[in-house]
């Protein structure tokens, strides 16, 4: 009763609380104790009853709830009413105290501590929280002590319509093939709504279509889109833009609604033929034209795109086809016309095309709207154009004999101008490929002739290249390439393959094969060669040596007799006559040297030579000379090394650690002055070591050998200072062993006897201008310059 009661309110929406209270206990107590209400302890107010009576009858509860609702969204003026509390402890005297926890209690719920009566106290909201556990307790108001255990009880919160569906996805993008038939799957959308899926409608949607009618379709509850409309064409229309409705309440009048969008493109499929744009073209070509280049191009459109879109061309008919080729661009999807072979204006000015483009990839459910291709015809026109000279042979292959005579004809290349003006030809040789100048032609019939002689054996083939030019417009050239071929005659003679040299054994045998010679001939006869080997008509008789001519074109060199010795005659000399078979035959003489030596008894050469002696270990002269050399040279290393190491870095001048100049004397004594000759003896400055000798150099090796002067005995008075600085001086000039470096030395002997007198002005007790240089004249021709500076200066002075 009561649910279906709450079921009808709540399909009015109209608010409605439901309380429960122990009032009519007739009317709903038993059914809410045995299912619904909550268990707390036994009241105090119940009669105990018997142990049987507990065990088949049910204790009462002392609450008598189980479970309250609130509207969400529910705002008045008041506070809203829950529902009440109430325990059958309560005999109405004020004396119970109901407390309230748990779940918003105190905030969002409050309960009258005297009534039991729940308020909620702010507006809720199920989508936010759907439901609140709260705990209820009975205490006596004097002393707080509960009456009853805690009991949980729950306040749902109930929907009610308040959020529209909503697409989250959304909006949407689809495809679907053009062409396609009604009810092609085309896409799935989805909306939510955050009402109670589980009470009510609220969350029961109907989806619709608002717009993209009637080409499209929606099922109302699994919203998969279709299509409705058959044979839609991209090329007509390939975009569509498809408003989705989705509206809770199961779509009836009240319920919200909510919107999206798919856009919806077609994609393509072959559904169209490729179509040229004209049905004839026209095209126009030089005759000279390089081969493989384009000379035009055709289109074939197509309404499709991409792979659909895609075409070959192909020539299918026309008196060109061996000629002309067509090829389709890969990026424009034109069809290019080439030229592969050789146009010729003269031989025919046009030529007519049937051009095809078909679809390369074809969709077999559009086949029957076939076919997938068109034709057009193309038109070539070919203009004349100025051609070089066309020889009459693309190769000319030409053959002389090497004795052929000067300027004789060897042979003759043509061309002519295929234009129809018809040029004369001139032909010339390119020097750049006969650099030896050994062949000519004749300007005007392109005869070519011999220049110089010609050698097979030098050169057997000559590649000369002709130039033919037309003489009314000289850029118009042509080249040729002729090979000429010397022939062969027979002008060369026969002759040994090597020079041979024989030898013979003392202790060999009569008829033992001394030595196999070969000939060898430049010729080269078309038959092979062929040899005769002969003696000469003096040594036909020859007691010694005769001959053998073998099958092989060889010939054996056989003793006719034993007992050859050395001292009787070391070499014997034998001409041979060898002859070819050529028309006419050449013949040469050559000489073999045949040596006697001797032998083992085995045969082996032991003692002809050095040379012979050196051959049985396998070595020659030469591989001797060259080991000699090395052992040399290693010894000569060996000595230098040996020497260098014994070397002693020695002074370049030989000379005595206590060499005077090298030597710093100190005395106390004070000189006495210019006059003081005592102090210092002049003959200090004369090297001890070098009185009776000379210093050598040991880097150097003079040009001369330097006679070594006898040493002046120092004399402590009386010294020539004059004659000895002159004697050193000449010394160090002449002395090709003196050192390499320049040497200060320092004289502090000043002299005396000096018909000049002491230069030094330290006494000097006049002045300059008190001084007479009129003495300075007759110091004699050094002193002249100086005397006559001071002159001048005393006449200026007095004048």
């Amino acid at each position: 009763m009561p649910e279906r009661l709450t079921e009808m309110l709540m399909d009015t929406w109209t608010p409605l609380i439901i309380l429960w209270i122990t009032v009519l206990p007739s009317i709903y107590m038993a059914p809410m104790n045995q299912s619904q209400v909550l268990p707390t302890g036994s009241s105090s107010g119940l009669k105990r009853l018997s142990e049987e009576q507990r065990v088949l009858n049910r204790s009462k509860r002392g609450w008598v709830w189980n479970q309250m609702f609130v509207l969400e969204e529910f705002s008045g003026p008041e506070p809203i009413l829950v529902g009440r509390l109430h325990t059958d402890l309560d005999p109405g005297s004020s004396k119970i105290k109901y407390i309230l926890s748990g779940d918003g209690a105190g905030t969002i719920f409050v309960i009258n501590d005297k009534t039991g009566d729940i308020h909620a106290m702010k507006r809720l909201d199920r989508e936010e929280k759907a439901e609140y556990t709260l705990t209820a307790q009975a205490v006596d108001r004097d002393t707080n002590k509960p009456l009853e255990p805690p009991s949980e009880f729950i306040i749902k919160v109930q929907d009610i319509n308040d959020n529209a569906p909503e697409f989250v996805d959304g909006p949407y993008h689809a495809t679907v093939p053009e062409m396609s038939v009604v009810g092609t799957f085309v896409t799935k959308v989805t909306a939510t709504d955050a009402d109670d899926p589980v009470y009510g409608n609220s969350a029961k949607l109907v989806y619709s279509i608002l717009e993209g009618q009637p080409y499209f379709s929606i099922e109302p509850h699994t919203a998969i889109i279709k299509t409705a409309l058959p044979n839609m064409d991209r090329e007509a229309k390939e975009e569509y833009f498809v408003v989705i409705q989705a509206k809770d309440m199961g779509g009836h009048m009240g319920g919200l609604s909510g919107t999206t969008t798919v856009t919806i493109t077609l994609t393509d499929v072959n559904d169209n033929p490729p179509k040229f744009a004209q049905s004839l073209y026209h095209f126009s070509v030089m005759e000279d034209v390089a081969l493989g280049e384009p000379i035009g191009r055709v289109k074939a459109n197509d309404l499709d795109i991409g792979e659909n879109a895609k075409s070959s061309y192909e020539i299918i008919e026309g008196d060109g086809m061996d000629i002309f080729e067509i090829t389709t661009d890969a990026q424009t999807q034109d069809g290019i016309i080439r030229v592969r072979k050789p146009l010729d204006f003269e031989t025919k000015k046009s030529y007519t095309l049937k051009v095809e483009a078909a679809n390369i990839h074809i969709d077999p459910r559009f086949i029957s709207g076939g076919p997938f291709k068109d034709t057009a015809t193309v038109k070539i026109v070919v203009e004349d154009a100025d051609e070089p000279p066309v020889f009459s042979s693309p190769t000319y292959l030409l053959e002389v004999h090497e004795n052929a005579a000067i300027n004789s004809v060897i042979g003759q290349v043509t061309a002519h101008d295929p234009d129809v003006s018809s040029s004369p030809i001139r032909f010339s040789i390119d020097r750049h490929t006969d650099l030896d100048r050994q062949f000519n032609i004749n300007a005007d019939d392109g005869k070519i002739t011999l220049a110089t002689p010609l050698d097979r054996e030098t050169n057997t083939w000559h590649n000369i290249t002709i130039v033919a030019t037309e003489t009314r417009n000289h850029s118009q050239v042509s080249r040729l390439p002729v090979a000429i071929k010397v022939l062969d005659v027979n002008d060369n003679a026969p002759e040994f393959a090597s020079e041979h040299e024989a030898f013979l054994c003392e202790n060999g045998k009569p008829g033992q094969i001394i030595q196999i010679v070969s000939a060898v001939d430049k010729d080269d006869p078309k038959n092979g060669h062929y040899f005769l080997y002969s003696l000469l008509p003096e040594m036909v008789n020859n007691p010694n040596f005769t001959i053998k001519k073998n099958e092989d074109n060889t010939l054996s060199i056989l003793a006719k007799h034993s007992g050859f010795s050395r001292q009787k005659q070391e070499v014997y000399l034998l001409p041979i006559i060898i002859s070819d078979s050529g028309n006419p035959p050449m013949s040469s003489t050559s000489t073999l040297t045949i040596r006697v030596c001797g032998c083992s008894s085995d045969g082996i050469v032991q003692s002809c030579n050095v040379e012979a002696y050196v051959l049985p270990i396998g070595l020659s002269m030469g591989a001797l000379i060259a080991i000699l050399a090395c052992i040399i040279l290693l010894l000569v290393i060996v000595v230098l090394f040996v020497t260098l190491r014994r070397h002693k870095n020695e002074p370049l001048i030989i000379k005595d650690d206590e060499d005077v100049r090298e030597n710093i004397i100190r005395y106390d004594d004070e000189g006495g002055g210019e006059e003081d000759t005592e102090a210092f003896d002049i003959a200090t400055l004369q090297n001890p070591d070098g009185i009776n000798g000379f210093l050598p150099r040991k880097d150097i090796k003079p040009d001369l050998q330097f006679m070594p002067r006898q040493g002046l005995a120092p004399v402590p008075n009386g010294v020539d200072v004059d004659e000895f600085i002159n004697v050193r001086l000449h010394e160090a000039d002449n002395d090709p062993t003196a050192p390499p470096y320049d040497s200060i030395q320092i004289y502090g002997y000043e002299g005396r006897g000096s018909a000049a007198g002491s230069l030094s002005s330290l006494e000097s007790s006049t002045s300059d201008s008190d001084q007479n240089f009129d003495y300075l004249s007759e110091w004699g021709p050094r002193f002249k310059r100086l005397g006559d500076l001071y002159s001048v200066g005393e006449s200026d002075k007095e004048t």
